[in-house]
């Protein structure tokens, strides 16, 4: 199984004549994804790669349905773009648009949780169930995606698009499969985090551990940790220790960035405004809560066989 997408997926493009989406749909149909429609106003009419390209989501959804929409337009349109999936019903919407002004970003989270629409995203590169289909654009061209994902029972949930691929490449190469991988996006709002995607992998039975990859600065683990400990005290499943019955392995990169404050790097979201969200912090605390964290990218396959 896996979780969010299967190969049933119908799959809207919004912004699907600029170059990055043109791109990534091609990969994404090379890969055997359904996408079924592209919206780029006062674009319709046309197509790209053969999918017909629409003035409006309304029109799009209209003609041919949507389970997911990916959002590809510039920062200051995505606010406007993002509530027209949501007031269209569409389930989930995956953005790829990245350093989203704080407020529309906010907003958006907020109107997707009130009408129970997924957010993937700001600044993400997508989802994937390895030979069944993609969203977005990770993994990239169709044979290096069946190269770096191939199926398995390990979930990814990763603030870097690029470390999405390269931990399931790593799991590939030790003989481990991936159910889905989601790049969860690193700016600073993102409307899904590692708690709020936890309990999907759990629901899902072909799923037997996840690995997070995250960055210095935010809350997203400490979020984890209030979950997985709150599960433990319960006793819902003490074989664990953190009250799920998988297997979690974290990595969170950049221990050097406690040498030179003041400076940021990778993402919009990794600033470090506190010691807690440092990343040797962050790491002690998951450790505390039974989080399996490798110290290099290399431990991760061992760590998830255990």
């Amino acid at each position: 199984m896996s979780i969010l997408i299967d190969e049933s997926t119908r799959i809207l493009v919004l912004g699907i004549t600029g170059r990055e989406a043109v791109s990534f749909t091609r990969d994404t149909l090379d890969y055997g994804g359904q996408v079924v429609a592209g919206v780029t106003p006062g674009r319709g009419g046309r197509d790209v790669h053969g999918v017909p390209v629409y003035d409006t989501v309304r029109e799009a959804v209209g003609a041919h349905g949507a389970d997911a929409a990916v959002i590809a337009v510039p920062p200051r349109a995505l606010r406007d773009a993002a509530f027209e999936c949501i007031a269209y019903g569409i389930p989930l919407v995956v953005i790829v648009t990245e350093r989203v002004p704080r407020l529309d970003a906010a907003q958006v989270v907020e109107m997707a949780a009130r009408e129970g629409v997924r957010v993937i995203g700001p600044n993400s590169m997508g989802l994937i169930s390895p030979g069944k289909t993609k969203v977005g654009s990770v993994g990239g061209p169709a044979a290096d995606t069946a190269r770096s994902f191939v199926p398995g029972p390990v979930g990814i949930m990763s603030r870097s698009g690029g470390m999405t691929t390269e931990i399931a490449s790593l799991l590939a190469q030790h003989g481990l499969g991936v159910s889905t991988a989601i790049s969860i996006g690193g700016d600073p709002i993102t409307g899904s985090s590692f708690a709020s995607l936890l309990p999907l992998f759990e629901a899902d039975p072909e799923t037997e551990a996840v690995v997070t990859f995250s960055e210095p600065g935010g809350a997203m683990e400490a979020e984890l940790v209030e979950v997985v400990q709150t599960r433990a005290r319960s006793s819902r499943a003490p074989e664990t220790g953190t009250g799920t019955r998988l297997r979690i392995v974290s990595f969170i990169a950049g221990n050097f960035m406690a040498e030179m404050p003041g400076v940021r790097f990778g993402h919009a979201g990794a600033l470090v405004q506190r010691e807690a969200d440092s990343a040797a912090a962050k790491a002690s605390m998951l450790r505390a809560a039974g989080v399996h964290v490798a110290d290099a990218l290399a431990e991760i396959p061992s760590l998830v066989r255990g």
